[in-house]
């Protein structure tokens, strides 16, 4: 895909405030969704206290967390398909309520301690944080021209990181133990983790209810976004879709698929990594995490900071470099990833990563090179791509689509990891994410190949997504 020449790209011209209402739109959006990921990234923090209290494997960790990928997954399907019908505002109420809940049952149900247990809770966990992705892609559909929403995507990711940086700082506090008057908090409670998250879900929830709107047109400021795929009125109604049309539209598209396989890819290595990293810590590094070891928060903090960083250089790239054409950046970010992901095999196999100044260093390195290459794509295709492909109208089942396939590639990789980690060790945890990162390149390399041949069938200035 050649890239566009500088002068076709030009800034749109807004009315005055809108920009600034859509910033605030966009602010509490980001802020919604940031909650959300204090509410799943807990978990993570938790496993080591979950091992050490219920004994618990690693195939029996890497489990529960399949299972709240399936069900996330699965959710992004059917609610992706629903927020097209009701909403992105509404779906993303539904996914906090629920989000709220079930953490809190986490927090006090969960001393059963039983596998079955805690996969069935953190499964519902999953199921209603589906909601989010889909509704707050609709919304921001309606509110971002197709050459702003590679850019916009990689800067909305940083306000989502944002809840993973919050967590990061807030867990280890949470299991160092703490008092405040009357209250107590011992150290190492982990189930606390589960307790306190859901306020901040709580106080955004109310927010969304408030401020957001779905359309600029229901703020106010008719006809300042052109969505290529939407052919309606342009009033809030134009938004909302029947199930059958979005479903059939979306279904047979002709790149939706290749980006699912894709994302599929980007779904294995990121949950592998941020999800198994605070075991990697304690168990290969021999860090413990109740004692807030510097490397440890430092790694965690700039994990996410360079997930951002990953995400708004490759969206604005796929905007200015490539006219918001997605594919050519994002296959060679994955053959980037793949690469990463093979060095840090190398060096892990050479016996030089250990419980050393300089094996502590070069672990949490790699870790911070995996995480700015996989979460670059995680913009570009997750958030862009169905942006283009659904426009305001089918934006949410598009993207449902595309990140179910996210969540379906880590329930796959996550077991499989588990697996290989209770018989072979941490030696064989980045060998099984090259292959994934190798399948998306390739998947990538086909897009952009569709793309050629549907441009060369399109008519005059039609521009395939």
């Amino acid at each position: 895909m050649s890239a566009a020449p500088a002068s076709a790209v030009t800034r749109p011209q807004y009315p005055p405030g809108f920009r600034a209402r859509r910033g605030l739109n966009w602010f509490i959006l980001g802020a919604m969704y940031a909650s959300y990921y204090m509410c799943r990234y807990n978990f993570r923090f938790a496993t080591p206290g979950m091992v050490e209290e219920f004994g618990f494997d690693m195939t029996q960790i890497t489990g529960i967390l399949s299972a709240w990928s399936v069900a996330y997954g699965t959710g992004q399907l059917l609610n992706g398909l629903f927020s097209d019908r009701i909403g992105g505002r509404a779906s993303m109420i539904i996914g906090a309520v629920g989000t709220i809940v079930i953490n809190l049952i986490y927090g006090f149900a969960s001393f059963a301690g039983t596998f079955s247990t805690f996969a069935l809770i953190w499964l519902l966990n999953g199921y209603f944080q589906s909601f989010g992705a889909p509704g707050m892609i609709k919304i921001n559909a309606a509110w971002f021209n197709r050459r702003e929403r590679g850019t916009f995507s990689g800067i909305f990711g940083f306000m989502i990181q944002m809840g993973q940086v919050a967590i990061n700082n807030l867990a280890p506090k949470i299991l160092a133990g703490f008092t405040i008057g009357t209250w107590v908090v011992a150290e190492g409670e982990w189930r606390w983790l589960f307790r306190i998250p859901p306020i901040f879900a709580a106080v955004m929830a109310v927010l969304v209810v408030l401020i957001p709107r779905e359309t600029p047109e229901a703020a106010g400021y008719p006809g300042c976004v052109r969505d290529d795929s939407d052919t309606s009125a342009g009033d809030t109604a134009s938004v909302r879709v029947s199930l059958r049309e979005s479903f059939v539209t979306i279904f047979r598209h002709p790149l939706v698929w290749l980006y699912a396989v894709a994302y599929a890819c980007t779904g294995a290595v990121r949950h592998s990594s941020d999800q198994l990293s605070v075991l990697y810590f304690e168990q290969y590094l021999h860090l413990d995490l109740k004692a807030e070891p510097p490397a440890v928060i430092l790694t965690m903090n700039i994990v996410p900071l360079v997930a951002v960083l990953g995400s708004l250089l490759s969206g604005m790239v796929s905007d200015k470099v490539f006219g918001g054409h997605r594919s050519p950046v994002a296959m060679g970010l994955y053959f980037l990833l793949s690469g990463v992901l093979t060095a840090a095999a190398l060096v892990m196999w050479s016996g030089v990563v250990g419980p050393t100044d300089t094996g502590i260093f070069l672990g949490c390195l790699f870790l911070i090179l995996v995480s700015f290459s996989v979460n670059a794509t995680h913009s570009i295709v997750g958030a862009a791509a169905p942006m283009d492909i659904g426009g305001r109208r089918m934006a949410g089942f598009a993207s449902g689509v595309i990140d179910s396939f996210q969540y379906y590639g880590a329930a796959i990789a996550l077991p499989l990891t588990g697996w290989l980690l209770d018989r072979y060790g941490w030696g064989a945890w980045y060998p099984v994410m090259v292959v994934f990162g190798l399948i998306g390149g390739c998947a990538m390399l086909l897009v952009m190949r569709k793309q050629r041949r549907l441009k060369s069938q399109a008519p005059a200035g039609a521009s395939p997504s």
